[in-house]
């Protein structure tokens, strides 16, 4: 699959129970309560469900751990967990949860019961099975990442002012070349950051929050300063922050 490897993606299983009944499955990695660490709700307390399996290997990544394992639950189960935790604000993320086709019952049923439901994804898979009844957080792929080729730019167009966009940026090169998506691109007819918040994030031990920031200001880009909170608040925590 030209750099997105091979058979990497989880199947969503779907397990004959009561009769031969089919019951949509995930595949999870972990679930835990924590505060949210980026987007415009950092700080929000909220209940994370990290699905397990990606399709990409960017160099920065900071969950390699959830590329395989996990546990396959039902999608009731994972809601059961959920609501004993708090169901407020509930960020489902990966590994890239929408490799996982039965993600749209779980976005549905949370959102079912009053959550606000939030989707972190890589952006090389299709946001369609979010949009309707999530916030989707698209992460683009910078150069620096190594899993540029593989952003999905049509998802732009499905975009929503609820949405964000985000760039984790490792090098000057990178923030230019976000810097050029922003002045270049027109989905849906407007610049990106009149569409939805946009998030520039130095990845962790890469580039100086500080540096970055300096370029945000001296440019004026409309974009919001996006750190690792959690990262901050836990730094020898590897997993469940």
């Amino acid at each position: 699959m030209s750099g997105v490897l091979a058979g990497s993606r989880v199947a969503a299983n779907e397990t004959g129970r009561g009769g031969g009944q089919s019951v949509a499955t995930l595949v999870i990695s972990e679930i835990y309560r924590s505060l949210q660490g980026e987007s415009t709700r950092a700080g929000t307390p909220c209940t994370l469900v990290r699905l397990t399996g990606c399709g990409l290997r960017c160099g920065y990544c900071d969950t390699t751990y959830a590329f395989s394992g996990g546990d396959s639950l039902a999608v009731s189960e994972i809601v059961t967990r959920v609501c004993e935790l708090g169901a407020d604000l509930v960020l489902i993320t990966g590994g890239e949860p929408l490799e996982q086709k039965n993600v749209t019952p779980l976005i549905e049923a949370l959102a079912a019961l009053g959550a606000t439901v939030m989707v972190e994804t890589g952006g090389h898979v299709s946001v369609v099975p979010a949009a309707a009844a999530a916030t989707v957080i698209l992460d683009l792929k910078t150069p620096g990442s190594g899993m540029e080729k593989h952003n999905r730019w049509e998802n732009l167009e499905l975009l929503r002012s609820s949405d964000e966009v985000k760039f984790v940026l490792t090098s000057r090169e990178d923030y230019l070349w976000a810097r050029e998506v922003l002045a270049r691109r027109r989905p849906q007819g407007r610049k990106l950051s009149r569409i939805c918040t946009v998030l520039f994030s130095p990845a962790q031990g890469l580039l100086d929050p500080a540096l970055l920031a300096g370029w945000i200001l001296e440019d004026r880009l409309p974009v919001r300063l996006n750190l690792q909170l959690h990262r901050i608040l836990w730094p020898a925590a590897e997993r469940g922050v």
